[in-house]
């Protein structure tokens, strides 16, 4: 079999089979977010379209690929992990004012997403969380009976949490 046939049935054999041959790969890596499926696909595949030029074909097609996805994972679990480190002061500066942005944006995400709540909702958040105050104070002076006030709260909680968990995912 020619270099160039054997090229042409390999790619037929991955167009039909890449579905299949990445989801192996993330069922073995599918615990690191630093690693992607498609990557090492792509990398195993380089190699054996290298490896085609050589005479002798490769009889199962199938189980080498897959043999050879299953050794690349194993090489890339046994590879040190470097991490990328930046100067000190320089991490230190970079950390603290992304995480005075983050504080700041999440601050503005929840007071919009409190305005965005029924007013009884609101009311009952505001005056338990913000101000301080005990749902029994509350609930004589509202006239209101104290578990239709913690009702209140938790849908307000819950509301929240919806909103505000929307834009992470």
């Amino acid at each position: 079999m020619s270099a160039e046939t054997q090229k042409k049935r390999i790619a037929s054999f991955i167009a039909t089979e890449w579905t299949r041959l990445v989801g192996y790969v993330r069922a073995w890596i599918a615990d690191t977010a630093d690693r992607d499926a498609e990557d090492v696909v792509q990398d195993v595949i380089e190699r054996l379209f290298e490896r085609a030029d050589v005479t002798e074909p490769v009889a199962d097609l199938s189980a080498y690929l897959y043999r050879s996805l299953r050794n690349k994972v194993i090489d890339l679990y046994r590879k040190p992990k470097r991490a990328a480190e930046l100067p000190e002061d320089l991490s230190d500066v970079r950390f603290e004012a992304s995480e005075e942005m983050d504080r700041e944006e999440a601050r503005e995400a929840l007071f919009e997403a409190i305005d965005e709540l029924p007013q009884a909702q609101r009311e009952v958040l505001v005056a338990t969380e913000l101000e301080g105050r005990s749902f029994k104070e509350l609930a004589e002076e509202w006239e209101t009976p104290i578990g239709t006030l913690l009702a209140r709260k938790h849908r307000a909680i819950r509301a929240l949490k919806e909103t505000l968990s929307g834009g992470i995912e």
